[in-house]
């Protein structure tokens, strides 16, 4: 029996639906598969901060995760950011697998971009009392450095400094960018801030020896 033509368009439209249905969610099957298998790696998580193993959607999959005290001491240290702390453990680790297991320079180069949204989704999330938003905004310019986005990145690490003044590493990546384009006096004076604010510090000291005399 043939199909009436006035039903014809619906008969279609659901069909497209069911289709764009299971391709999307066998897409989705697949990424969180591949999230999964990462999260289950013990190589890759031995790379990682011991609070990813508890954090949300890893203490599923990670033998020892879902360990209520564990979870709950990282909740007191984090406050409500811990939440979303899983997303700063991906940016991690696929800015590791970027780091030692990409085989080309653009597969190295997509990771990295990809590492990005996951910072972001972060920072966009917690309040600037976070205690490791500052961390994260410096691990992000790291990538964006390594991306050669050279601007975002300074502006990235310039705002982790205002977030807490006495933290030294986005002083110290300053200055190694800084002294890596040739802007010696540039590099000099951010280890002079990182210095005054955070005190003696030997990660910055020791840029300070390596870098020329004036």
């Amino acid at each position: 029996m043939g199909l009436d033509k006035a039903a014809e368009p619906h008969v279609i439209g659901h069909a497209c639906r069911l289709f764009c249905f299971h391709v999307f969610g066998s897409l989705s099957g697949l990424l969180f598969a591949t999230v999964s298998n990462a999260q289950y790696d013990p190589a890759s998580l031995s790379k990682l901060p011991p609070y990813c193993r508890n954090a949300d959607v890893f203490r599923l999959h990670v033998p020892g995760g879902n360990n209520a005290a564990d979870i709950e001491r990282w909740k007191k240290v984090m406050g409500g950011g811990f939440v979303h702390i899983h997303h700063y453990c991906w940016a991690l680790d696929t800015t590791n697998r970027a780091l030692f297991d990409a085989r080309s320079k653009a597969d190295r180069n997509k990771k990295l971009r990809d590492s990005l949204g996951e910072f972001d989704y972060v920072i966009e999330r917690v309040d600037s009392k976070f205690p490791l938003l500052p961390e994260i905004l410096t691990k992000k310019a790291e990538n964006l450095f390594r991306l050669e986005r050279n601007p975002e990145a300074v502006a990235t690490l310039i705002r982790a400094i205002e977030i807490r003044s006495d933290y030294w590493p986005p002083y110290a990546a300053l200055s190694d960018h800084y002294k890596q384009v040739g802007m010696l006096d540039d590099a000099r004076n951010w280890l002079k801030r990182g210095l005054a604010a955070a005190g003696e510090t030997k990660a910055l000291e020791r840029r300070w020896r390596e870098l020329p005399p004036n």
